[in-house]
């Protein structure tokens, strides 16, 4: 599980501006992917030369594409990348069917991928978008050439009291009471609150950021389908949590045959520190990177760490197929 839109922990020395209601970087790009019953905005970071390989980043419950911009900014000599914004979530709309279910994401971003061409990704997943990352590298191991997953929401039997506030959100009624119960509270007050639980140390948030994340919250409160989305999507993460046998995240996990580059937190608040190990041994071939100070997002509070734990799985990964060509007679 994810947060509300999140401040980014560095300011960027370069100028941003803004396109509607967005805000982008420099360096970025915005386009809107038209599908059947589905749009979606795509961010994108064009990379530094040709011929690098695509890839594509996927935010957490109540985040945004904007949630992956420093980390793309550190891969673009590395990665062609784009970062969706799930159906409902950042500037997508909601689904015309209103599924928010963990398969009904995985399927938006496989409709994506195929529509765009761009296959096999090295695909990213935060959260919930590591549970739909999963589910995708899973059942279309064609489209995924890496996978990395930072704190993935994958089913604990004992979950964390600090995350239990975001389950309760898949209640009936829960949404409204939430919404009753904190209708004084600023948009400052909810970033604050959104901020200090989903970072490992909050005071890495640059008052830059900050102050963006919280125009971002003002207006995410005013859109009319705002706690649907939030409501229906932990409902969507409740519900993946209790299927089994080959539905199952977990028995989907040990399918998944790309390379997997796993991130965990040691003050990460939602998803726990512990379930690291389990991850470790149900992705095959995994290896893993352990941030005792990070909390739930890690690739905002230490993009540098991750990137650089990213481009050791493309350059291992690389020498792989490398050994493989040669192996075959190819090289």
């Amino acid at each position: 599980m994810s947060s509300t839109e999140l401040p980014g922990v560095r300011s960027t020395a370069e100028p941003t501006s803004q396109v509607g209601a967005v805000r982008v970087a420099d360096g970025e790009g915005l386009r809107t992917v038209a599908l059947p019953g589905l749009e979606m905005n795509v961010r994108f970071r064009p990379a530094e030369r040709e011929g690098l390989p695509p890839a594509l980043f996927v935010h957490g419950l109540g985040g945004s594409s904007q949630n992956w911009s420093v980390l793309m900014e550190h891969l673009a000599d590395s990665v062609d990348g784009e970062a969706v914004d799930l159906p409902g979530f950042g500037w997508s709309p909601p689904p015309a069917d209103r599924d928010y279910s963990v398969t009904a994401l995985a399927r938006a971003v496989i409709r994506h991928l195929d529509a765009a061409g761009r296959g096999p990704v090295h695909l990213f997943g935060n959260s919930l978008g590591g549970a739909v990352s999963t589910r995708v590298a899973a059942v279309r191991p064609d489209l995924v050439r890496t996978l990395t997953l930072v704190s993935p929401a994958l089913p604990e039997l004992r979950v964390q009291s600090s995350a239990v506030p975001t389950a309760l959100l898949a209640l009936p009624g829960v949404p409204a009471l939430f919404g009753r119960l904190t209708r004084h509270l600023t948009a400052e007050q909810r970033t604050r609150g959104v901020t200090d639980l989903c970072y490992g140390d909050p005071s890495r948030v640059t008052p830059e950021g900050f102050a963006h994340a919280v125009e971002e919250m003002e207006r995410r409160m005013a859109l009319p389908y705002f706690w649907e989305a939030m409501s229906r999507s932990s409902r969507g993460i409740v519900d993946a949590y209790t299927l089994g046998g080959q539905h199952g995240l977990w028995r989907q996990a040990q399918r998944v045959l790309a390379p997997t580059l796993l991130v965990y937190g040691g003050r990460d608040q939602l998803v726990s520190y512990r379930m690291a190990r389990r991850a470790a041994a149900a992705f095959r071939g995994s290896r893993l990177l352990s941030l005792p100070d990070a909390g739930h997002v890690a690739m905002m509070e230490y993009p540098e760490v991750v990137a650089a734990a990213f481009w050791e799985l493309l350059r291992d990964t690389a020498t792989g197929e490398t050994d493989r060509d040669t192996a075959d007679g190819k090289g």
